[in-house]
């Protein structure tokens, strides 16, 4: 086991066989979703460039970032939410390992950051992010790579991609899983109603659907076709 504040991993030993059962026993941070209360629990994270600022629950307002998130693991914690069961592949050679996890705050804060982006960020952004960023500051992480400059570069990026992630989602634990039952953002909203609606007529034509290339494509088109003629 190697336990800290916001996760506990748990290895070799029985789990050394993959089609092992982790025993109800062995796991350390989170009830048993089968044992988990049958009532929901609702709360509100609300977030400002990415990064959880204020977490409501239970009546309770929680602004400061340590008790933010121990709230946040309370919450995960006592309804089963955050464990992972995987076969994951070593930085060494062709080695596989198995691993079980425990990230029960990190879990629920980030299942409500990625609903947030789905209303805030730009669908370009999100898809580069997720194509190149993502993927490569996971694997460096991962390989014991956090003071390089690679890893400077990228968080870099994510930051900037993050401008834009404002604003609250409202969440529920329920028996191991969380999810998100609303969203709202009043400064970087891309949703409209009105143009999304299915019962609204709104302005959306047929044209619309069609792929607009950037400007500057349109613009080497232009010339290509203008000394072709020429």
């Amino acid at each position: 086991m190697d336990e800290n504040m916001a996760h506990c991993s748990y290895e070799a030993g029985i789990l050394e066989d993959p089609n092992t059962t982790p025993p109800k026993d062995m796991w350390k941070l989170t009830v048993d979703p089968l044992d988990a209360p049958d009532k929901p629990e609702d709360f509100v994270i609300h977030f400002e460039k990415g990064i959880p600022v204020k977490l409501e629950t239970n009546g309770k307002t929680i602004t400061e970032p340590l008790a933010l998130f121990l709230e946040a693991n309370a919450i995960a914690r006592r309804n089963g939410v955050g464990r992972i069961d995987i076969v994951e592949s070593r930085y060494t050679g062709a080695l596989k390992s198995r691993g079980c996890y425990e990230s029960p705050g990190l879990t629920l804060l980030r299942n409500m950051h990625i609903d947030l982006e789905g209303l805030t960020l730009d669908r370009e952004v999100r898809a580069l992010r997720d194509q190149f960023v993502t993927f490569n500051f996971g694997k460096i992480l991962y390989n014991g790579g956090y003071f390089t400059p690679e890893r400077e570069f990228l968080s870099s990026t994510l930051a900037a991609s993050q401008k834009t992630v404002n604003g609250l989602v409202r969440g529920r634990c329920y028996k191991g899983s969380v999810f998100a039952i609303g969203r709202k953002s009043e400064t970087e909203n891309l949703y409209d109603e009105n143009e999304s609606s299915m019962d609204i007529l709104g302005g959306f034509e047929p044209s619309d659907a069609g792929v607009r290339p950037f400007p500057y494509l349109a613009n080497v088109r232009a010339s290509s076709v203008y000394r072709a003629e020429g």
